[in-house]
């Protein structure tokens, strides 16, 4: 049965900084989700412009209106512990179903929901899942140490293991060849699988202390990532292999997460160490930082983050129980 829970105009938190702010900060604005000490997390953002976001400790998917300020939500199986949401082109809700072994189609319309298993019971809890431009999906287990292939159409799963045992396959993005790039958590490796034949290919990075989080491919197919573990932004040549990396602002106590790049090949991520967090923006082009500012929230930790290019903006979701929105110059 379809749950329609809705609250109209639910305050924002004030626009962090207002239009006589330095130049080297962005406008942040933060809504507070109705439903307490929930974790929203991981949203995206709709061919209507909705913005998906999922409730990891309370077993919801959720939709957020920012024309009218409105939240819905859609209650999900007790101990799903949704992880991740993409909304397809077609208007259909997908998310990761972390607790409980599967991917799961959420239709907005009736609140159905129809959930695909794992096909291996190693696979226990999905994490991240994306979409190539042609509608494969592609996502990471991360405990399971597994990346898996999803076709929507058939609802058929492959799955591939990750040789190393504990990389903890996390964050996840797709490149301009369809290529699927995988940031290893529990290694110092980035692992990529080639989409037809599903060889995978594990990069070692220099530094043995290395533990890359989340990811982002520039429109040249150069793929960045945060090193979580050491406090760097780092660029990863997929040809060769090669690392150059630029020590985050807050340095080895940065702890960055939640990262992104836009259109103009900039990119972002989200420093969780500092209190409040800070959103840190970075030039691939001139290869320098230009943009601090800090989470109003504070944020408690910034997960995962997209850019939608149509509005030049950046989501993400807080552990203050919050979904923001940065406006990008």
């Amino acid at each position: 049965m379809l749950a329609e829970i809705m609250l109209l105009c639910v305050p924002p938190f004030p626009i962090t900084m207002p239009v006589s702010a330095p130049a080297d900060t962005v406008e942040i604005q933060e809504w507070l989700v109705p439903w307490a000490d929930t974790r929203p997390r991981d949203p995206y953002v709709g061919p209507n412009g909705l913005v998906w976001f999922v409730g990891q400790k309370a077993d919801y998917v959720a939709s957020f209106d920012p024309k009218t300020e409105a939240f819905w939500q859609y209650p999900l199986p007790a101990g799903a512990g949704p992880h991740n949401v993409v909304a397809a082109p077609d208007g259909t809700i997908w998310y990761t179903g972390n607790r409980q072994a599967n991917i799961a189609r959420l239709d907005p319309t009736t609140g159905a929901i129809t959930t695909v298993p794992m096909p291996d019971s190693r696979a226990r809890d999905p994490h991240t899942l994306v979409f190539d431009p042609e509608g494969t999906g592609w996502f990471t287990v991360q405990h399971g140490n597994m990346v898996g292939r999803f076709e929507p159409e058939t609802q058929d799963v492959t799955l591939v293991d990750v040789p190393v045992p504990n990389a903890r396959p996390y964050g996840i993005v797709i490149d301009g060849q369809r290529r699927p790039w995988i940031a290893t958590f529990g290694t110092n490796a980035i692992t990529t699988i080639d989409p037809a034949s599903l060889q995978l290919r594990m990069l070692e990075l220099p530094d043995q202390r290395a533990r890359p989080r989340r990811l982002a491919v520039t429109s040249d197919d150069v793929v960045w990532y945060v090193d979580y573990a050491r406090g760097f932004l780092a660029r990863l040549d997929p040809t060769t292999g090669a690392v150059r990396e630029w020590a985050a602002p807050g340095r080895a106590a940065s702890l960055p997460y939640a990262m992104t790049v836009d259109d103009a090949d900039r990119l972002w991520f989200v420093e969780t160490g500092p209190r409040p967090n800070r959103l840190v923006g970075f030039d691939s082009r001139t290869e320098q930082f230009f943009s601090v500012t800090a989470i109003p929230s504070g944020g408690g930790s910034v997960r995962h983050m997209v850019f939608h290019a149509p509005t030049r903006t950046i989501w993400f979701g807080t552990d203050a129980n919050t979904i923001g929105r940065a406006r990008v110059p």
